[in-house]
């Protein structure tokens, strides 16, 4: 990592409090060396947990494992303070993983307001996993809030069954001073629209003395709205399911032994005044009898605080093999001058190609406005998502081809 003690983040952000904060254009320094379109990546990470909801027969056993998945798509985020390049318009990222079973690709389709799409399917047609993300970012003084709007479909085909939900809300604490922390609260509804089964998943606001910090706590229901599972844990650590009355049994007790004179005053949000301390992390998750460990996080890498705090997956994320770049599209954010100066350390290169990059764009766009042209995107097109009926970016098919004469010159 590059330090950033001699920046002040404040400078800049001091006339933004309450705006959105996707037009300001931040110092390279703030940033970490990959695209937003890799951070979406990040998703995949535990792609075995669709395989395994691939694999089982009853529908509420799928349910609590693909909302372990949707808690595990989060989970990369925790002490990644850097903020990702916003993707330049027509940007793509592509990732084949042979040995996940899967292949995605991600195309920014609009900038103003930034709008990313992606796709993935299983290379053995079991599922396809997709979405649109429009991140809101808002600056509150000293904090800064990230309502990732958009919806995630999870399809998982040889049960005809699909998923959909969004994403929590995410709180990026003391970006003046202080340690940066990470909070993600807010509900989370998964619902299965084969089925009618639902999963509501609180992701919990720290509280007063950080006794929630990190914890998530929901319960899946069937169509007669009847309770199947409770599902708990933390979005940094591991997600159990335990059976509903053997869980209120054991909450009530906790409890009495308890006493209830501690009352926790309730969660505050991004706007509090005091400084946010980072509540000392209750490292364990007290683990119910019965419980089934629906998903724990892999360990991240020895030097990982020194590497910006990518886990192990997010380092491969720029690596570009042996005869990969001919395959490439030339809209591949490996390709980035900006984010390949900023990988090996050349801060000064890395905001000279940012700078550059960012005037390109601007120029283009100046180019389409005087030529009455719209921009028209390569692989998404907008349209309805099935299953919501509300409007969604979905993919067209012919990435693989690698047919790439159509390709803008983005960089």
């Amino acid at each position: 990592m590059i330090s950033r003690n001699n920046f002040s983040v404040w400078s800049i952000l001091k006339k933004c409090i309450g705006m959105e904060l996707s037009k300001i254009a931040m110092p390279v320094v703030f940033n970490e060396p990959l695209s937003f379109l890799q951070r979406i990546s990040e998703y995949m990470e535990h792609t075995h947990l669709i395989h395994r909801a691939c694999s089982l027969s009853d529908s509420i056993d799928r349910m609590q494992v693909v909302a372990a998945f949707a808690v595990s798509a989060v989970a990369s985020q925790w002490e990644r303070t850097g903020k990702p390049f916003n993707p330049l318009l027509g940007e793509t990222y592509e990732l084949i993983r042979e040995d996940e079973g899967y292949r995605l690709i991600s195309e920014q389709v609009s900038h103003h307001p930034p709008v990313s799409a992606f796709h993935a399917q299983s290379l053995k047609q079991e599922f396809e996993f997709h979405g649109s993300i429009y991140p809101k970012l808002k600056f509150w003084g000293k904090s800064v809030e990230a309502e990732p709007k958009g919806t995630m479909t999870l399809e998982l085909l040889k049960h005809k069954e699909a998923y959909t939900w969004t994403n929590p809300m995410c709180c990026v604490h003391n970006i003046i001073l202080g340690k940066l922390w990470i909070e993600q609260y807010g509900t989370v509804e998964i619902v299965n629209h084969s089925t009618g089964d639902k999963c509501v998943l609180n992701f919990k606001p720290c509280g007063m003395f950080g006794k929630e910090l990190h914890k998530v706590e929901g319960y899946i229901q069937d169509k007669s709205k009847k309770k199947r599972r409770v599902i708990y844990g933390k979005w940094t650590e591991c997600m159990y399911s335990a059976d509903p009355k053997v869980y209120d049994a054991n909450k009530k007790l906790e409890k009495k032994t308890a006493g209830d004179s501690k009352k926790l005053k309730p969660g505050y949000s991004c706007e509090g005044e005091e400084a946010d301390e980072m509540p000392d992390v209750q490292e364990t998750v007290t683990v119910i009898p019965g419980s089934a460990l629906l998903w724990r996080i892999k360990p991240r890498p020895a030097h990982s605080a020194q590497m910006y705090n990518f886990t192990s997956f997010a380092m491969t994320l720029n690596e570009v093999e042996p005869g990969m770049e001919r395959l490439l599209a030339p809209t591949d954010c490996r390709l980035r001058p900006d984010i390949k100066a900023m990988e090996n350390g050349d801060i000064d290169a890395a905001s000279t190609e940012k700078e550059r990059l960012e005037e390109k764009q601007r120029a283009s766009r100046r180019e389409r406005s005087k030529d009455e042209e719209d921009w028209s995107t390569r692989w998404f097109q907008p349209g309805t998502n099935p299953h919501t009926g509300a409007e969604d970016w979905l993919y067209t098919g012919g990435y693989f081809d690698r047919n790439y004469t159509d390709c803008p010159n983005i960089y």
